[in-house]
């Protein structure tokens, strides 16, 4: 089902998005049924036994693969590059090698082409691996569906590779037809320049750009005769001089050069964005927050009481004396047993944001050094707050409780906490049973000096703003 790790994100992607609308029990109940599968079987479970298995629980009337939509646009995107690639490399040589017999065909002319084919090969290369996306309004028309942040994220290596296919296109193409036209036509080829260059120093230039072929293919390096026979000047009319043949002489270092510095540049970067894909999907997958959420499924047992009534939806007398406060501006956050991975997200970052770590698997030490770094920055920020982050579906502990008390008796008195509960996607509000564990205890804990707050933009939790108003 799932051949690259292309294909493999995609379908995960793809799965995760189906499973947002699915109950937390049933998708819990279902992920530790699948591990506990992989445990007798002896495999252990990854992306692409899920996805097997969920391809299997879809039954034989679903779609083979849940990406295949974004696998067949990229697909046709990849071709048109190529189609209008191979057209444009067509007329581009045959308008530098355009020849009406009064003039040469300008060899520094060339020169200049190859050198912005290799100067737009490497920028599309940059601009891919800075993240940059100047085909946005291009992908935005073709794709117009909804796109997940995953695969926002994968565009730019994506369109450099459609890029890089156009370009080899375009120089193949135009190596082709600048060969074809060797064979049908007489080629003048020269040289000219406004500038006053000597035959020499031209000649060095040519050297130097022949040096990648000049061990492999000797006849394709003109000697120094050739450039002094070869220069010409369009006020200058026609020589006659110089033999015939001699204007024809250049061609073997114009297919060098072409085939040099156009068509190989583009065949590896080419070959270097494919790696690009590969790598950056992998990296996509094992950090996407559904990754996260599935594996704290698979490792955390379900109790099933086998009572045909199932009461995940009848709610205990929850209620809290508090609820939601208003996100503080704050540029100190405490991320609480690794809540910051893979990232935190942008809504809480700031130029002057300092992130600190504690809880989870660092050490009782470093979770008292992060408390003296915070209170250094405390003591020049009367009325401070600290945005502690944390993930909203794993219950609150002891050893949180214990590091806040600590944290209050340390950090100057005036100081607020604040508990930000994390859902699996950033983007979407905890849940609401979540929620107000976190909110029972914050005020069993701290009571006024700890609150609990949700990021700016997410929908708050009806529930919770019916307590504020009451």
């Amino acid at each position: 089902m799932t051949d690259t790790p292309l294909r493999l994100l995609l379908d995960f992607d793809a799965f995760s998005q189906r499973d947002h609308h699915q109950p937390p029990a049933f998708l819990h109940r279902r992920d530790r049924k699948f591990a506990l599968t992989c445990e007798q079987q002896g495999r252990t479970p990854n992306a692409r036994l899920w996805l097997e298995h969920m391809a299997r629980l879809s039954g034989p009337g679903a779609d083979r693969s849940a990406g295949d939509k974004a696998i067949r646009l990229w697909r046709r995107i990849n071709t048109g590059f190529v189609l209008v690639g191979g057209l444009l490399g067509i007329l581009t040589m045959l308008g530098l090698l355009f020849y009406d017999g009064g003039q040469r065909i300008n060899i520094t002319a060339f020169l200049a082409f190859v050198m912005l084919q290799l100067l737009l090969a490497l920028f599309t290369t940059v601009q891919s691996i800075a993240g940059w996306q100047p085909w946005r309004w291009l992908t935005k028309r073709l794709n117009r569906g909804s796109t997940s942040d995953t695969v926002h994220r994968l565009q730019p290596a994506l369109m450099a590779r459609a890029s890089h296919l156009g370009g080899l296109s375009f120089a193949t193409t135009g190596l082709l037809t600048l060969l074809v036209m060797v064979v049908v036509q007489d080629l003048a080829f020269g040289w000219s320049t406004t500038l006053n260059t000597a035959a020499d120093r031209y000649h060095q230039l040519i050297l130097w750009v022949s040096v990648p072929w000049h061990w492999v293919w000797p006849a394709a390096v003109p000697d120094l005769a050739l450039v002094e026979a070869t220069r010409f000047f369009r006020a200058g009319g026609q020589s006659n001089a110089v033999n015939p043949e001699q204007w024809g002489q250049w061609w073997p270092f114009v297919v060098a050069l072409w085939g040099v510095w156009v068509l190989l540049p583009r065949l590896a970067l080419s070959l270097f964005s494919a790696l690009v894909i590969r790598g950056k999907a992998r990296q996509l997958l094992n950090n996407h927050p559904a990754m996260h959420a599935l594996m704290y499924r698979m490792e955390t047992p379900t109790i099933d009481t086998g009572n045909e009534h199932n009461d995940a939806g009848d709610m205990p007398d929850t209620s809290t004396p508090t609820g939601l406060s208003p996100l503080p501006a704050s540029n100190l956050i405490l991320a609480w047993a690794g809540a910051d991975k893979p990232e935190l997200p942008q809504g809480l970052m700031g130029p002057d944001t300092q992130v600190f770590g504690a809880g989870g698997r660092a050490t009782l030490a470093e979770d008292h050094r992060a408390i003296g770094h915070i209170a250094e920055a405390l003591a020049g920020q009367p009325g401070g707050a600290v945005l502690v982050v944390t993930r909203s579906w794993e219950p609150p502990t002891g050893e949180l409780q214990d590091f806040l008390e600590t944290a209050l008796e340390t950090w100057p008195p005036h100081v607020v906490v604040h508990l930000v509960p994390l859902s699996p996607d950033p983007n979407q509000p905890p849940d609401d049973r979540q929620l107000r564990q976190w909110l029972r205890f914050a005020h069993r804990t701290g009571g006024d000096g700890i609150g609990v707050s949700i990021l700016p933009g997410t929908p708050q939790d009806p529930y919770v703003i019916r307590e504020q108003v009451l």
